[in-house]
């Protein structure tokens, strides 16, 4: 009796080991569970959307007093050459942009074909269209005639934009061209970040694009997310009249958006762009005969839902809130493996190249855009590319980010 009594007090004590190990399990899983939402919910402050619908947006350290824009008119500058389908782009800002004189829409066309013209004259005081007087046979380099119609759009830019800041006065505006089409909240977007363009001198333009923007490459249900980026995306962007001054004496004669992302002319300045593209386009066919829309513009995905960009504290943007609360934190989350990616369970990590090299090797082999220009990789900002993916937030990081 007395052996099995003692059997039964060690039975009892290892059931009492057991459940009091499952206990300390169990605890452990939920410590780790309340540390990451904890984490989220600060990473939400400083640079996401508002957690538990508070009102107040606590993304920035410093709120600065920024340019008062409410009372700016800002053009809807669209620039059409031969596709009758101008109607299009023309339908989607009228549909979308408020109801009163804040974006007057301004149609430049070249090219001067009838067809296009009585297209966009058929919507009458619905917007101004100007016509690009000069449509001479343009000159062009032996070795570049096949490429005659990235001279002529170079050409049409300058006159439109001369037209929009030297003629009307404009001190904003935003461009688009007629294979374009604006999501909902396109208009809320541009005015709400217009005050930031004007009060950082650090910031180049304000643009809907995110060249990285295919469905598998962003966190869709992050609308309201925004970004810092050294590489200019054009596709739908808002520039200064004081920017236009520095650039018209410099003009490039052919591939002007190239030619905007070269260091000299950015002079470290960045663009604003959101997660989610603002603009899609429906121009398969053009100057580069469709061959990039087929491989990659068309699978960019445009915003759905809108969000209300007007009532955010968008001051986060800013160079000194930005490099703190983006840059700097990045710089301490973990770093994994490109090997490591379907295996990894983190909500956010980093991925570090050495050089441009080894960019272009890891941008191909996670689906992401890897061309550089003058150094910089689309969408990046200090050499940084943030994308999603797996349900992960992930940065490509250059190694001397370290």
């Amino acid at each position: 009796n007395a052996f099995y009594f003692v059997q039964d007090l060690i039975s009892d004590h290892s059931n009492k080991l057991q459940v009091l190990a499952d206990r300390l399990e169990n605890f452990e899983k939920e410590y780790k569970t309340e540390i990451h939402s904890i984490k989220e919910q600060v990473y939400d402050l400083k640079l996401g959307k508002i957690p538990n619908g508070n009102k107040k947006d606590a993304r920035s350290v410093t709120t600065p007093t920024l340019f008062n824009a409410s009372n700016l008119q800002i053009p809807v500058l669209i620039i059409a050459c031969d596709r009758v389908t101008v109607s299009r782009a023309i339908d989607s800002v009228l549909r979308h942009k408020p109801q009163n004189k804040k974006f007057p829409v301004i149609v430049s066309q070249d090219c001067g074909n009838e067809q296009t013209s009585k297209v966009i004259d058929s919507y009458q005081d619905k917007l101004t269209h100007i016509m690009q007087p000069d449509t001479s046979v343009i000159a062009v380099p032996a070795a570049e005639k096949r490429m005659a119609g990235y001279y002529k759009i170079s050409r049409h830019y300058r006159w439109a934009l001369s037209q929009v800041f030297d003629v009307y006065g404009y001190k904003l505006a935003i461009i688009i061209e007629d294979d374009l089409e604006v999501s909902s909240d396109f208009f809320t977007y541009m005015e709400a970040t217009s005050p930031l363009l004007l009060s950082d001198p650090t910031l180049l333009c304000v643009s809907a694009w995110n060249d990285n923007g295919k469905k598998d490459l962003i966190d869709s249900s992050r609308n309201d997310l925004l970004y810092r980026s050294d590489f200019f995306p054009g596709l739908g962007w808002m520039l200064t009249a004081d920017l236009w001054h520095e650039l018209k004496p410099k003009w490039p004669s052919s591939y002007w958006d190239d030619w905007l992302r070269l260091n000299e002319q950015r002079k470290g300045r960045s663009c604003i762009r959101p997660e989610i593209s603002r603009t899609q386009t429906f121009g398969r066919v053009g100057v580069s005969k469709g061959q990039y829309y087929d491989k990659h513009l068309k699978f960019i995905q445009a915003n759905d839902k809108s969000y209300p960009f007007k009532t955010s504290n968008l001051t986060y943007l800013l160079k000194e809130n930005y490099d703190r609360y983006f840059v700097d934190r990045i710089k301490n989350l973990p770093s994994i493996s490109p090997n490591d990616i379907l295996a990894s369970h983190a909500k956010e990590v980093t991925i570090q190249y050495s050089d441009e090299k080894e960019f272009v090797k890891l941008a191909k082999k996670l689906g992401l855009m890897s061309d550089t220009k003058d150094g910089v990789p689309r969408t990046s900002y200090k050499g940084i590319v943030t994308f999603y993916k797996n349900d992960c937030r992930m940065h490509l990081i250059p190694t001397a980010l370290r």
